[in-house]
């Protein structure tokens, strides 16, 4: 983390940090007695570390959106005063994150009214989509069949677990690292992220979806189990809870069309495959395929669900790139046509 911060070559536009303050960067006062900053960015690491480290034994692993954000917060506060931003560093990073951190909390307590719609959760159109690609059975429940064992998982349901918890912490990551490192990347991405969440928000309140472990429950499938969680169980990791989500108020079972799990790969796929090398591309790819199978057989989406959550990524990513594209050649009209209004008046004058 602490590379984020470092002195980075000056793109065309302010990275998210300044360059470290030259006072900041002065040796220790006379006597080799090192100045109290210089001491504190020593120790911001160390402090922030051992805080995680109490927090993660303590609480337990962070699947909320708000915690993962504050930890996130933490790093990139830490990370300047380790690089000797100063208080301007603070206030960059609070400027940039805590809006969005406010947003994202937003849809975290709307998301529980989803599962408060007066019409009632749909299932079997998904059901019948999946059996027909399945050619007669689902494929969550020939999965799970062939695959799980349950009480003993194997070493692909921990990889699923990973790949699962993935979704509450890759995309800000990504984030955090466009934002120093290319801002104007980070402001698209974030945009390409919460339009494609508040589309799924909607989409969530006009037709909730029960997912296949929830129509398993209610009888229409043969029993599935919620293989990511029950992995999680048997292994003893604690979960650590949501600091706002703390009622069945803000819950939602019916929030599987679109998946946003799978939407959010993709999302990360279709964004940075114009500049990605051929290794980048082949974990662009792999990284949805992995996410789709991990829903799949964790029996939290119908392949349709997840089919619905890349074209959802599509028609934001694309769409959001058509109208950045559109809006540029209209500034270049724009210079063009005010250049050429100027001319014959420079003329006159000259003349």
């Amino acid at each position: 983390m602490t590379k984020l911060l470092s002195p980075a070559t000056p793109p065309p536009v302010r990275a998210g940090l300044p360059r470290p303050v030259p006072q900041l960067r002065q040796r220790p006062r006379a006597g080799g007695r090192a100045t109290g900053w210089s001491r504190l960015r020593w120790l911001a690491w160390p402090l922030y570390l051992a805080a995680f480290g109490w927090f993660l034994g303590t609480q337990g692993l962070a699947f909320a959106n708000d915690v993962v954000f504050l930890w996130l917060i933490g790093a990139l506060l830490t990370a300047a005063v380790h690089s000797g931003h100063g208080p301007r560093g603070f206030l960059l990073v609070l400027r940039d994150w805590v809006p969005v951190m406010a947003v994202v909390w937003a849809y975290s307590l709307l998301r529980g009214y989803g599962a408060h719609t007066p019409w009632a959760p749909h299932w079997l159109p998904q059901l019948r989509a999946d059996e027909v690609l399945g050619l007669g059975d689902t494929w969550t429940v020939r999965l799970q069949h062939a695959l799980y064992t349950p009480g003993s998982p194997h070493w692909y349901d921990y990889a699923a677990v990973g790949v699962y918890l993935s979704h509450f912490f890759v995309v800000f990551v990504l984030l955090a690292v466009l934002w120093r490192r290319a801002h104007h990347r980070f402001r698209q991405l974030l945009v390409c992220y919460l339009t494609l969440t508040f589309a799924g928000f909607a989409t969530y309140l006009l037709f909730p979806a029960d997912p296949p472990w929830l129509v398993a429950q209610q009888g229409h499938l043969p029993q599935l189990t919620r293989v990511v969680w029950e992995t999680i169980s048997v292994s003893g990791l604690p979960q650590a809870d949501s600091l706002l989500e703390n009622g069945s108020q803000f819950a939602n079972d019916v929030a599987a069309m679109p998946s946003l799990h799978s939407a959010y790969p993709a999302m990360l796929l279709f964004f940075f495959w114009p500049t990605a090398g051929p290794r980048l591309r082949a974990l662009l790819v792999a990284y949805p395929l992995a996410m789709a199978f991990t829903l799949v057989y964790g029996a939290e989406h119908f392949i349709v669900d997840v089919f619905a959550g890349w074209a959802y990524a599509a028609v934001v990513v694309f769409g959001l790139r058509w109208l950045r594209t559109r809006r540029a050649a209209r500034r270049g009209t724009h210079r063009t046509t005010h250049r050429a209004a100027l001319r014959p008046r420079s003329a006159d004058l000259t003349g």
